[in-house]
């Protein structure tokens, strides 16, 4: 059949075992979990996989992502269509409100070494930008203005291409004042937007699957960012995830969530930020 003839072919609807057994395939391999009002956003995606593929239907390519090398590879790929999050710069802007003051207060204090940030979930790098950009206004008056670093993780390689290739469109800042435009972006002939290079240096991405904190070598960090991320959880996987984390801040540290995203979870070595616009905790000590 000729590919463009085939591209017209509607595919199969998939049955309710097809469907079961993909949302558990996902489920253990990346935690996250498609619900039954997701379903068509699942057969689109791997439908039109499929398409470019030349597979006809979803059993047949089921074996293949789960089978080798070369399905791992196929995983690799599909997992970027799965796993696309739209953001921007400055989501939320309540959270770098409290992310800025809790940084000016350990300015306040002294700072014995340079800060470390970290954006959990970071898609195209918005968010580890953002946290870039917060950390460079409040000690860009200081002896040490680039006494701070940035890691972003995700799990989706072409996210993690983007955010290392750091460019943008106009929309994707639209939330940031102008002279924050200006000074952390250069603009492109083709009208996009990139970061400017003494701010791309300060920023670090890296493939990191959340099922595998256990693993990550990130510690004593001042600053975690995991904001519309555990939406896509289980209710036990989104605290066993936060009780990673937290075991992850240095003594004092930040953990800010996304809003509504987990509701009456605790850590002992946690205290709640007191600011109704946002849920954020410090780390005692």
């Amino acid at each position: 059949m000729q590919s463009g003839v085939w591209a017209l072919q509607p595919l199969v609807d998939m049955s309710a075992a097809e469907f079961r057994a993909w949302q558990a395939l996902l489920e253990e391999r990346t935690g996250v979990v498609i619900s039954e009002q997701r379903r068509a956003f699942l057969q689109t995606n791997l439908s039109a996989r499929m398409r470019e593929l030349g597979v006809a239907d979803y059993a047949s390519y089921y074996s293949q992502v789960t089978n080798g090398p070369r399905g791992a590879v196929e995983w690799s790929t599909l997992l970027d269509r799965l796993t696309v999050q739209e953001t921007r710069f400055f989501r939320h802007r309540p959270s770098f409100e409290v992310l800025e003051s809790y940084l000016r207060e350990r300015l306040a204090q002294g700072l014995q070494r340079p800060l470390e940030l970290w954006s959990v979930g970071c898609s195209s790098g918005e968010e580890p930008y953002s946290l870039a950009i917060s950390a460079a206004e409040v000690l860009r008056d200081t002896e040490q203005p680039e006494h701070f670093g940035v890691t972003g993780t995700d799990i989706s390689l072409n996210a993690l291409s983007k955010a290392r290739d750091g460019q943008y469109g106009a929309r994707k800042l639209e939330q940031m004042d102008t002279d924050l435009c200006q000074r952390y972006f250069a603009t492109q002939a083709d009208g996009r937007f990139k970061v400017v290079p003494s701010l791309a240096a300060r920023v670090c991405c890296a493939k990191l699957n959340v099922l595998e904190l256990a693993k990550a070598p990130m510690s004593g960090m001042d600053v975690i960012f995991c904001q519309n991320l555990l939406i896509y959880f289980r209710r036990w996987r989104r605290r066993e995830i936060l009780n990673r984390l937290a075991e992850r801040l240095a003594p004092g540290g930040l953990l800010v969530v996304g809003v509504g995203e987990v509701v009456g979870w605790q850590h002992p070595e946690l205290l709640p930020v007191a600011d109704e616009r946002v849920l954020a905790f410090t780390r005692k000590g």
